[in-house]
């Protein structure tokens, strides 16, 4: 194999590989993903924006790239890591093959790491800043480099990642949406509720759950103030999910203190850390996160497990939740909270996706819980 790319790590590890995407340097955050499929959605995740991602599966690409599939306008992973890339990409649905995606995408991507010895030092070291590049270098001066890559700490990363102005969004599930697999549906003939979505690097899948689910949903940008919200005459507010430290996203936590209490609120990820926040918890960076789409998580208020999709490395202290928030959902992993609702006001939140994509579709019913808790 040629070696034309190095990873190098602020620890001082170095990896040697083949480059598979486009020529140049991508730094960022390292953090592994457990997805045995779905690299399409990952890598157009907005969450990955500052992240560098190992996929732990040792063969990408088999299926190749179908446009249809990205969660996003572009791919926001900082650079892409794995074991070996598939040569053949066998799929009817396939427009073309992950390397050249890759390319075309402007990602830089290396095959040929020992990502089961790379997750390994992972865990162990936790969250690592690196370097993926095709320029060379001595390694030296490469770990140098890396270790001057920016941390997420303290860094509110939504506005890079959020829209640019409100639109409205209208697509849901079509045709191509697998029929096995239960998707979330309001009742036929039902009224539809109107929905403002806060956009912190909101997924695709996550608009079109909301839509399938009975909301007519009007996108806003992450620094949209509570007046503009509350002159918008909606029925409810979603936040989504999001990059970064939510410590840091000032903007929003300002804007949710004057609208909790004043409209239904639903968050996800990035949006359920925010809530807690503002209603007087605190968060933490996680040792290396979840990254995944088989976390398992049990609803406390129902006792049913739900396998889940999810992607974060920051966590609400569980210790700091007070006495007006209930824990409904815990990681049985690790014991993490996953989800949490004010005991008087109508506003919940989890920490995993509901909607997946990639992933299993669990937990789509909060979407509907959402819904019925907004007419309620």
């Amino acid at each position: 194999m040629t070696t034309n790319a190095v990873l190098a790590l602020a620890d001082g590890t170095v990896f040697h590989g083949e480059s598979i995407g486009v020529a140049g340097s991508g730094v960022g955050e390292v953090v592994f993903n457990t997805a045995m499929t779905g690299y399409q959605e990952i890598l157009t995740d907005p969450s990955y924006a500052g992240q560098v991602v190992i996929m732990t599966y040792p063969l990408i690409g088999n299926y190749g790239v179908a446009e249809e599939d990205s969660e996003s306008g572009r791919a926001w992973a900082e650079a892409f890591v794995i074991r070996e890339m598939s040569r053949i990409a066998s799929n009817f649905r396939a427009s073309e093959s992950l390397s050249d995606w890759l390319s075309r995408r402007g990602i830089v991507a290396i095959e040929g790491v020992d990502t089961r010895k790379l997750t390994r030092l992972v865990r162990t070291a936790g969250s690592l800043r690196c370097i993926v590049t095709t320029k060379g270098g001595d390694e030296k001066d490469l770990v140098a480099r890396a270790q001057k890559v920016a941390s997420t700490d303290g860094r509110d990363l939504t506005p890079s990642v959020t829209c640019e102005k409100p639109y409205t969004w209208t697509q849901e599930y079509d045709e191509s949406y697998p029929d096995w697999i239960e998707k979330p549906s309001s009742p036929k003939g039902a009224r539809r509720v109107r929905c403002v979505a806060y956009d912190f690097g909101a997924k695709r899948n996550i608009l079109r759950s909301l839509v399938h689910s009975g909301f007519d949903v009007t996108v806003v940008p992450a620094g949209t103030s509570a007046a503009d919200v509350l002159g918008m005459d909606t029925e409810a507010i979603f936040l989504s999910n999001g990059p970064g430290d939510p410590a840091a996203v000032k903007p929003a936590i300002d804007a949710m203190a004057n609208l909790v209490g004043k409209k239904p609120i639903f968050g996800i990820c990035l949006g359920h850390q925010i809530l807690s926040i503002v209603m007087g918890a605190k968060t933490h960076k996680m040792k290396f996160g979840h990254h995944g789409a088989n976390q398992p998580v049990r609803d406390i208020t129902t006792g049913r497990v739900e396998i889940t999709s999810q992607n974060h490395s920051y966590a609400v202290d569980p210790n700091t939740l007070p006495a007006h928030l209930e824990l409904t959902h815990v990681n049985l992993n690790d014991q993490t909270v996953e989800g949490m609702r004010h005991k008087k006001l109508p506003v919940f939140s989890v920490q995993y996706h509901p909607e997946a994509a990639p992933g299993p579709l669990d937990s789509a019913h909060l979407f509907l819980r959402f819904r019925e808790m907004v007419l309620r």
